[in-house]
């Protein structure tokens, strides 16, 4: 059931009830219950066009972005995002990613030197603060998409290492090039291979893990044509495909003596005896040229930026795959100049995108760490902490029982109470003002990135009486925020 705004309020106000904060009154006390309409729980998109295509592209508007994209126009900005290399990155963003560098660029066997926790701790924080500030949007949305569509479980085995390494040498490496050299970097990844057990994939003992996944949810999809058959012939393809040991253990390795050089027959196609490793690189190629991964590739791309899109677009853009071989920029352009970008139906934020949007939008300062990740975790989201291969949920439902938690972190970024992360909310309203404005209408402004009108649905003339945190907190819980 989806809740009443008033209702929302209300369960985030009874939620802070008798919560203690170290040398300061509890939030309860702080923030008064307000008097609300009883306007429904729907989305509702106030945005204007700047902020709907910041929404759609990236992670939510900025006020120097929102003022980018007006002095550029869409297509400019579309097209300079499609081409990342050009786009300077923000000092603060090379400064604070930089004091990370020692362990997000480690060389691979100096991470087993660190401790688990560490290194989880720091792609994290890497990850968030690229999402805040990156000026590379689109680059980092596609870094988030190909993160879930190659989904890794950090908490298994060796994956705090290795995953540090994947993100760094497949999934941004590879976040804008060629889907079949992402594919092959994936299949490579000492992180998958040991994810899905592929490391252990050997002649006499056939483990079908990866080459289930690697056809279900890498390439062809659930119902793209393949059978038990198949995967049991990919795995005996991919046999002898492992991981070296030792100081190299984070590496690619291939052991002839563990693969199974017998005839296969995959998808109808034979492939001979005496293959070895190319049997395993045969099978990849064969994937990713497949009818099937366009399609699938294609469908999952326009539900990420669209949400519920045309079979005649989703057709499009596949074509776009098939004819340019798998390269991501190119199958991203139908997409991204499609009319459904700016017009498509609102789309519920996962809690990473609404927390991230959320810094954005009331341009925070945070070092993206433990305050921000405890957050995520509260809201059901450790990133790379998804322990099953799929990736986290798509849809909207699974994310809709924590309305409660998002209030609270409203409640805690509006009054300064996540550590490390600082708002100044009087200056962002200073920024934004004129003699002819109220701060109501320029808060509006700025967090919704519509126009002052938009207060005016939101806040009651009551609200607007109250300090400009309590009003920041039920702007970033109203429904215009909540969806992209």
């Amino acid at each position: 059931m989806k809740l009443g705004r008033r209702e929302a309020i209300q369960l985030g106000m009874g939620a802070v009830i008798g919560v203690s904060m170290t040398g300061c009154e509890s939030l309860e006390q702080r923030f008064t219950k307000p008097v609300l309409p009883t306007t429904p729980w729907v989305p509702t998109s106030m945005a204007s066009p700047e902020a709907r295509l910041l929404n759609r592209i990236g992670f939510g508007p900025n006020p120097s972005d929102l003022a980018t994209v007006r002095s550029m126009g869409a297509s400019n900005y579309i097209e300079q995002q499609l081409n990342p290399d050009g786009i300077a990155e923000p000092a603060i963003l090379t400064y604070r990613v930089r004091s990370l560098n020692d362990t997000l660029s480690a060389d691979p066997g100096i991470l087993f030197d660190i401790d688990d926790r560490v290194l989880v701790a720091t792609l994290r924080q890497a990850t968030t603060l690229r999402a805040v500030y990156s000026k590379k949007q689109l680059f980092e949305r596609m870094v988030n998409f190909w993160t879930d569509h190659f989904n890794i479980y950090e908490g298994k085995g060796e994956g705090p290492q290795l995953k540090v390494i994947d993100d760094r040498e497949t999934i941004r490496k590879h976040a804008f090039g060629k889907f079949r050299d992402l594919l092959g970097a994936s299949a490579r990844s000492a992180a998958m291979l040991g994810y899905l057990d592929n490391r252990i994939n050997e002649k006499r003992h056939p483990n079908e893990n990866y080459a289930r996944e690697v056809m279900e949810l890498h390439t062809l999809g659930v119902n793209g044509g393949y059978t038990q058959n198949d995967v049991q012939e990919v795995a005996r393809c991919l046999t002898g495909w492992t991981t070296q040991t030792h100081w190299h253990r984070a590496a690619f390795s291939f052991n002839p003596s563990m693969h199974d050089n017998g005839k296969k027959t995959v998808l109808g196609v034979t492939i001979p005896t005496g293959g070895g490793i190319s049997d395993g690189e045969h099978v990849l190629d064969m994937l990713a040229s497949h009818p099937s991964t366009a399609g699938h590739i294609s469908r999952k791309l326009c539900r990420f930026f669209l949400g519920d899109t045309s079979d005649v677009l989703i057709d499009r853009v596949a074509a776009e795959f098939r004819r340019t071989d798998g390269d991501i920029k190119a199958t991203l352009r139908p997409i991204l100049s499609s009319p459904q970008l700016m017009s498509g139906p609102p789309q519920f934020k996962r809690p990473f995108d609404y927390i991230v949007s959320a810094l954005r939008a009331v341009n925070a300062d945070t070092d993206g760490g433990p305050g921000i990740q405890t957050s995520l975790e509260q809201l059901g989201q450790p990133l790379f902490g998804w322990p099953r291969p799929d990736g986290f949920p798509e849809k909207t439902q699974p994310w809709m029982g924590n309305m409660l938690g998002r209030w609270n972190v409203a409640l805690s970024l509006a009054s300064g109470q996540i550590s490390n992360t600082h708002v100044d909310l009087d200056e962002l309203v200073r920024s934004g003002g004129s003699s002819n404005r109220s701060g109501t209408e320029v808060l509006s402004e700025i967090i919704l990135g519509g126009d002052g009108n938009s207060a005016k649905s939101i806040l009651t003339a009551a609200d607007a009486m109250r300090p400009v945190a309590e009003q920041t907190a039920i702007l970033l819980m109203s429904p215009a925020f909540q969806y992209r």
